[in-house]
C-alpha cells in the first residue's frame, strides 16, 4: 500500500467547494480535514465533506466507451472508434438538419466547471445553439431581474450583516457561502444581531432566527410584497440612496402603497405584527443581507418573489457598504450574455441562454422542423434531476443520436447510443465558477489526486479528440502558437493575440486552441488548466485595479499564481465604492422599475394562493436537502449514516388524520405518478406540508453485486407543466399530492 502525504484539494458537494486536505492510500481517499489555508473556508466544512472517498471509491465506475446495440444491450468500445462515429453522427444531423438541431446539457456538477469550459469549441464548430443545465431549474428568474436591476448577480455579505434575510433557504443545511455554519452561529449569538427566516418548516436556519415568517407553502409572493409595502407606507426607505442611485422609484412606490398589508399576512398565514416587526428591524439595521433559494426559485411566482426580496435591500440602501448587498467579480460567467430569446419549438424563454429544463421534453417529443434531433449530455443526469422524469425518458429515447460523457451509467446514460468514461473529479485539474464573494473573491484550481482510471480520459481531451475528428481546425495553424508556448508566457500572448486577430475562426473555438497549444508545457497533469489562461487575462483586463490589490500585476501573474496556489488564491480584492462601478447599466444605477413584475404585483390580489385540490390536498416539497444527500453525485448510499432511505417527512396534526405512526409505509401520489416512502413525522412541518430529500432514487450495485435503489426518486412525482410563467423554473418545491397508509400486512399467528 502507497500511503501519500496530505494533499489541498475541495469538497465537490456544494457550490462552496470548501477547501481540505486529504490523505490516499492507493486509489482511496483515507482522510478528510478542513484546509486552514484555503482563503474561503479557512478550515471550515461540514459532514459532506467526510464522506467523499464513497465518490472516490465508485464501484459502479465506468471504464471503457460504450455503444448501445440494436437490443438495447451495450458493448465495449476503443476509444477512436468512439471518437470517429460519435463525430460522424453529429456531422450527419449538422449537415441534414442544422447544427442548432443539437442540444447541449450539462457543463458541469457542484464541482466541475472546468471540463465543460472545452465543450464549446465542439459545439460551436458543429454549430450547435441551444444548451441547459441545473441552472435552469432554480436560477434564470432571478438572473433575469438581476440582469434588468443592475447588470449582475449580487451575493449578500452575512459574515457582517446587521441583519441577514433568508427567503427558502436553509443554509445551515445547504451552506452556500463560507463558512455558512460558524457564521449563523455568531449572528444567533450577538445581540445586536438579527436572523430573519421565510420558511414553511421550522428548518435548522429558523430555530436560530429572531423571527420567523412561517408562509403557508407557495404563499411567499403575498408575503414578500407585504414586507416591501411596509417599507413604502411607513415611510422606511433610504430616501438619500435611493435619489443617488436609483431609477424608476416612483411607480414601484405607487404599486405597494397599494397593496393591503393586513390581507396578504393573513393570506401567507404570518401574524400582521410579526411581519412588520420583521421588517422595521430590516430598515433600522445598518446593513442587511439577503438570500434566497430553491425553496421559492421553485415555487408558484418564483420570479416575483425574486424581484420583491430584492426590494428590501435596496428601499432600505442597502448596497455597497460592509455587510450588505455587493455585486462581484467573476472569474468565468456562470450564464450566458444576452436578453430573453425563445426555444425553436415551444417558445420557451431562453434566459441567459439557458433553455427551461421543464421545456426539453417538448421540443424533441413533436414533428416540428425545429425540433431538438440530437443531444450531448455532460456529467448531468436529466433522465433523474428534471420534472416528470417518464416524459424526459422518453424524449431522450426519441433522439437520433444520444451522447452522454459521465463518469458512472446514470439513469441518462443508459439511455445514450454512445457513453464516454470521464476521469472523476479528482483524477484531472478541476476548478468550479462559483466566485460570488465581495470585497475579496477567491479561485481555486484543483490538482489532480490520483492518475485517471485506465480506459477513462479527462473532459478536456473528450471534447479535443472530437473537435479533431470533425477537422474544424487545420492543425498547421496552431504550430506558431505551439512554439511560443515554449518560449514563456509573455511570448505566447503577443502570439496568441496575433494569431486570434489573423485567423478569425479561432476564435470559435478557444479552449481547444489554448488546450492544444499552452497545454502540453504546463506542469505535468495540468493539461486541462490551459483554458484559465484565457479566463485570468480576461479577468485582469475586466478588474485591472482589483487583480492588482490581490497582488497579481497582470493576466499571466494571475494565471502562475493560480497554478501555484494549491490550496486556492483571492484573485480580485474589491473597495465598497467599486460596487455602484459593477452595476452593468450606463449611468451606474440600479433600474428599479420592472413593468412585468409590477404588473405581476397588481395580480396577487386575484390570484390563489393554493394550488391544492380535493384529490391532491398536500403540498409536496420534492428534493429537501438533508445532512446526507447531495443531489445525485454520490451513488453510493453507503455514505448515509441517517435517514437512509429517505424518509416522507409529514406534520404531527397529518400523520393523526391519515393514520400514520413513525417508521410506517405510506403511499404518495401526484398527477404525475406515485411512490412509497417510509414515514418520519415532525413537528417541523405544516399540516398539508410534505418534503422528500433530494439524491435518492438512484440504483448502485453494491459489494456483492446486488442491485439497490433506496428511497424515492422525486422527479417521478413533479411535472413538467407546472412551472414558473417567466422563467419556466419547474415547481419541484409546490407538487399538489396525496398521502396514503398502506396497511402493514397481517402476520399469521
Amino acid at each position: 500500500m502507497t500511503v501519500d502525504q496530505w494533499q489541498p484539494t475541495a469538497c465537490i458537494l456544494c457550490e462552496c467547494n470548501c477547501g481540505i486536505v486529504v490523505q490516499t492510500e492507493d486509489r482511496a481517499i483515507t482522510k478528510i480535514r478542513g484546509d486552514k489555508d484555503h482563503p474561503a473556508s479557512q478550515g471550515y466544512t461540514c459532514n459532506k465533506a467526510l464522506r467523499l472517498d464513497h465518490y472516490q471509491s465508485n464501484a459502479n465506475r465506468l471504464t471503457s466507451p460504450l455503444r448501445r446495440r440494436p437490443d438495447g444491450s451495450y458493448e465495449e468500445i476503443d476509444w477512436d472508434t468512439a471518437i470517429s462515429e460519435i463525430a460522424a453522427g453529429f456531422l450527419a444531423i449538422r449537415d441534414q438538419h442544422g447544427g442548432d438541431k443539437i442540444f447541449y446539457y450539462g457543463g458541469g456538477g457542484q464541482g466541475n466547471h472546468l471540463g465543460g469550459a472545452y465543450s464549446g469549441a465542439f459545439l460551436k464548430a458543429i454549430g450547435s445553439r441551444y444548451r441547459s443545465n441545473a441552472l435552469a431549474q432554480e436560477k434564470t428568474g432571478e438572473a433575469w431581474v438581476d440582469a434588468h436591476l443592475y447588470g449582475g448577480h449580487t451575493r449578500g455579505e452575512f459574515e457582517h450583516a446587521e441583519v441577514s434575510v433568508f427567503v427558502g433557504k436553509n443554509p445551515w443545511m445547504s451552506q452556500s457561502f463560507p463558512r455558512a455554519r460558524v457564521v449563523l452561529n455568531e449572528i444567533a449569538k450577538d445581540p445586536d444581531r438579527a436572523m430573519i427566516v421565510i420558511d414553511p418548516v421550522i428548518t435548522d436556519t429558523a430555530k436560530l432566527a429572531d423571527f420567523h415568517l412561517r408562509v403557508r407553502p407557495g404563499t411567499d409572493a403575498w408575503c414578500l410584497a407585504a414586507m416591501a409595502a411596509v417599507l413604502v407606507q411607513e415611510d422606511l426607505c433610504d430616501e438619500d440612496f435611493l435619489a443617488a442611485h436609483v431609477d424608476g422609484v416612483a411607480p414601484v412606490r405607487d404599486v405597494l402603497r397599494q397593496v393591503p398589508i393586513g390581507d396578504y399576512a393573513q393570506r401567507c398565514g404570518v401574524e400582521e405584527s410579526l411581519l412588520r416587526q420583521a421588517v422595521r428591524r430590516i430598515a433600522a439595521a445598518g446593513s442587511v443581507a439577503v438570500f434566497e433559494d430553491l425553496g421559492i426559485q421553485q415555487a408558484p411566482n418564483s420570479t416575483l418573489c425574486s424581484y420583491l426580496n430584492k426590494m428590501l435591500w435596496i428601499l432600505t440602501g442597502n448596497f455597497a457598504k460592509p455587510g450588505g448587498q455587493h455585486l462581484h467579480s467573476s472569474f468565468a460567467p456562470l450564464f450566458g450574455s444576452g436578453g430573453v430569446g425563445r426555444s425553436p419549438v415551444t417558445g420557451a424563454p431562453v434566459i441567459a441562454g439557458l433553455v427551461p429544463s421543464n421545456a426539453v421534453p417538448q421540443e424533441i417529443l413533436t414533428d416540428h422542423p425545429d425540433r431538438f434531433r440530437a443531444m450531448i449530455v455532460e456529467s448531468s443526469n436529466p433522465a433523474h434531476s428534471v420534472a416528470d422524469s417518464a416524459a424526459v425518458r422518453t424524449a431522450l429515447e426519441s433522439l437520433e443520436l444520444l451522447v452522454v460523457i459521465d463518469v458512472a451509467m446514470t439513469e441518462t446514460a443508459r439511455l445514450a447510443h454512445y457513453v464516454l468514461p470521464a476521469a472523476n473529479q479528482f483524477e484531472k485539474p478541476e476548478a468550479t465558477f462559483f466566485n460570488l464573494e465581495f470585497p475579496h473573491n477567491n479561485f481555486h484550481l484543483r490538482h489532480r489526486l490520483f492518475e485517471p482510471l485506465p480506459g477513462t480520459l479527462p473532459e478536456p481531451e473528450i471534447w479535443a479528440r472530437l473537435v479533431r475528428a470533425i477537422g474544424a481546425v487545420d492543425d498547421a495553424e496552431l504550430d506558431p502558437l505551439r512554439r511560443a508556448a515554449r518560449e514563456g508566457l509573455d511570448a505566447y500572448a503577443a502570439a496568441f493575440l496575433g494569431a486570434v486577430g489573423a485567423n478569425p475562426g479561432l476564435g470559435r473555438v478557444l479552449p481547444y486552441v489554448l488546450y492544444e497549444t499552452l497545454g502540453p508545457v504546463l506542469p505535468e497533469g495540468l493539461a486541462g488548466a490551459a483554458a484559465l489562461w484565457g479566463l485570468a487575462q480576461k479577468t485582469a483586463m475586466t478588474y485591472p485595479e482589483a487583480v492588482r490589490r490581490a497582488g497579481h500585476a497582470d493576466g499571466n501573474a494571475l494565471f502562475e499564481a493560480i497554478l501555484a496556489s494549491r490550496s486556492g488564491l483571492t484573485f480580485t480584492v474589491h473597495e465598497y465604492r467599486d460596487d455602484f462601478a459593477l452595476i452593468g447599466h450606463a449611468d451606474h444605477k440600479i433600474a428599479l422599475d420592472m413593468p412585468e413584475m409590477l404588473d405581476a404585483v397588481g395580480a396577487l390580489p386575484t390570484m390563489p394562493t393554493a394550488l391544492t385540490t380535493e384529490e391532491f390536498p398536500m403540498v409536496l416539497s420534492a428534493g429537501e436537502r438533508r445532512a446526507y444527500t447531495a443531489n445525485d453525485i454520490i451513488r453510493d448510499p453507503g455514505w448515509r449514516k441517517r435517514d437512509t432511505n429517505g424518509a416522507l417527512r409529514i406534520s404531527v396534526d397529518d400523520a393523526e388524520a391519515i393514520g400514520l405512526l413513525d417508521g410506517e409505509r405510506a403511499r404518495i401520489t401526484t398527477a404525475a405518478g406515485s411512490a412509497e416512502a417510509t414515514v418520519e413525522i415532525s413537528d417541523a412541518m405544516l399540516p398539508g406540508h410534505i418534503s422528500l430529500p433530494n439524491g435518492f432514487g438512484l440504483d448502485h450495485t453494491d459489494g456483492d453485486g446486488r442491485a439497490v435503489v433506496p428511497g424515492v426518486a422525486p422527479n417521478e412525482l413533479t411535472s413538467s407543466q407546472w412551472r414558473d410563467e417567466y422563467a419556466g423554473t419547474p415547481w419541484h418545491k409546490h407538487v399538489p399530492a396525496r398521502v396514503d397508509r398502506i396497511p402493514v400486512a397481517s402476520v399469521p399467528a
